[in-house]
């Protein structure tokens, strides 16, 4: 089976991507809106999230864009964060970003796939491998997402895996009713839910010196 070429969008870590799929699940209903309130809120300043900006960099990067992540966190904000803020846990940056990272060293997932024996290699994973395995761990399914292969190539790139969350922070499985099956969600460019099947988990590009 031939291996996959370098990709320019390879996600070399696992990051966190906290979203809120309840909107996704709403509009749908756009003729028969039930808002309950109204949240106003605040565009991306930076500076609200100074002390954070350390962890957000090392836990929270734009891989794709890895010089400034600035655009990146705003992006997240206004996708994400603005939904999210419903939840009064979740309801400014500071607390958006700083409940996700706190989350996320909570589940500490890159530390677990490890322990699984699941880290950046030249070799091939089973997607079915990885979902049973991490499903043994936190009791719930999570999402896979994969960038397809390329011309000339066979076989799909981990880029992403979502662990999704009840609004009370509950893990939850990533398969209940209603949830977005396809890219949307979280998903990057490109990215889609895996195919059963065998996926490149790539070790991080090297750069010159």
């Amino acid at each position: 089976m031939k291996p996959a070429a370098p990709h320019s969008l390879l996600l070399s870590s696992l990051c966190l991507a906290l979203c809120c799929l309840g909107g996704a699940r709403g509009s749908r209903r756009s003729g028969n809106h039930e808002w309950k309130k109204l949240i106003m809120v605040h565009h991306w300043p930076v500076t609200v999230c100074k002390d954070l900006l350390p962890k957000m960099k090392m836990y929270w990067p734009d891989v794709i864009h890895p010089l400034n992540h600035s655009h990146f966190w705003k992006h997240e904000w206004e996708k994400h964060g603005t939904c999210a803020a419903q939840v009064d846990a979740l309801n400014s940056q500071k607390k958006y970003f700083g409940g996700s990272l706190d989350l996320y060293q909570g589940l500490a997932l890159n530390s677990m796939l490890q322990k699984l024996g699941i880290k950046p290699s030249i070799n091939y994973y089973q997607i079915s491998d990885i979902k049973d395995a991490l499903a043994g761990i936190y009791g719930v399914i999570p999402k896979v997402q994969c960038l397809p292969p390329k011309q000339g190539e066979e076989v799909q790139t981990i880029g992403q895996i979502e662990l999704c969350f009840t609004k009370e922070l509950r893990l939850r499985n990533c398969t209940e009713p209603g949830e977005p099956g396809g890219a949307g969600g979280a998903g990057g460019p490109g990215l889609e839910v895996c195919e059963d099947g065998p996926a490149f988990y790539p070790p991080p590009q090297q750069t010159a010196p």
